[in-house]
């Protein structure tokens, strides 16, 4: 019987823009989600309150690189949707590749938690689902082809 349903039930392919709009949706709440349970840590928002965290002053300029830096997946969502396949294709690959580096290089500041390496492990692999799904963009059938 199961079978039966799954026969009945529609299953199109995702188009390409939405998946890398969904992507850059899920990365979003990964960062966010890393970001408030971090508060819960002991002496975070104590840091915070101080103006310092993980050895750095919480300086308006570190502020706007920060805020700048995080409206990049913001934009990224609609850009995915509206921009051209040839330019959102390379748009979509340097920003993750970007977001990799820059993913991996705040991996060593501050101290080891298995709660934000696991969550930067969870991002990683969404960053890279969205440079594969970018470099592997759908190609238009040739109607010479047989």
């Amino acid at each position: 019987m199961n079978s039966d349903i799954s026969q009945l039930l529609e299953n199109k392919p995702v188009n390409i823009k939405n998946k890398l709009s969904a992507f850059w949706i899920t990365l979003m709440f990964f960062y966010i989600y890393a970001d408030i349970l971090g508060f819960y840590s002991p002496g975070i928002i104590e840091s915070v309150i101080s103006g310092e965290i993980a050895g750095m002053q919480l300086t308006e300029g570190y502020l706007l690189i920060m805020g700048l830096w995080m409206a990049v997946p913001s934009l990224m969502v609609i850009l995915s949707l509206v921009l051209s396949a040839g330019i959102n294709r390379w748009v979509n690959l340097i920003i993750a590749v970007i977001s990799f580096i820059i993913l991996v290089a705040s991996s060593f500041v501050g101290e080891f938690s298995i709660r934000y390496t696991t969550q930067a492990a969870v991002e990683a692999i969404l960053i890279l689902l969205i440079a594969w799904n970018a470099w592997n963009w759908p190609k238009v059938e040739s109607a010479d082809k047989p």
